[in-house]
């Protein structure tokens, strides 16, 4: 099991970046959050199966239809089992 944060930048704000987000993580049964940050970019906490990580942030690389993302970030952390589902948390 795996627990990653990730910072996506880019047109990611207002493309239902964060919907689609939940959708993608919830098909992969991944566990988490995401959401917009101050400074324009997304941010999310994904947690799972190892697997299941790695097709989750090769989808973060590409995004929704009306996303355009410039870069991708991630950070490995101490996995947690904390989370109950995916959820969208707002700033």
């Amino acid at each position: 099991m795996k627990r990653i944060r990730v910072y996506i930048s880019g047109v990611v704000q207002g493309v239902f970046f964060r919907a689609a987000t939940r959708r993608a993580a919830a098909d992969l049964n991944l566990t988490g959050w995401v959401r917009n940050t101050e400074d324009g970019r997304v941010e999310a906490v994904f947690e799972g199966e190892d697997g299941e990580i790695d097709k989750m942030l090769a989808w973060c690389k590409i995004g929704p239809p009306a996303a355009k993302v410039e870069n991708i970030t991630t950070a490995e952390e101490h996995y947690t089992g904390g989370f109950h589902g995916f959820s969208i948390k707002h700033i």
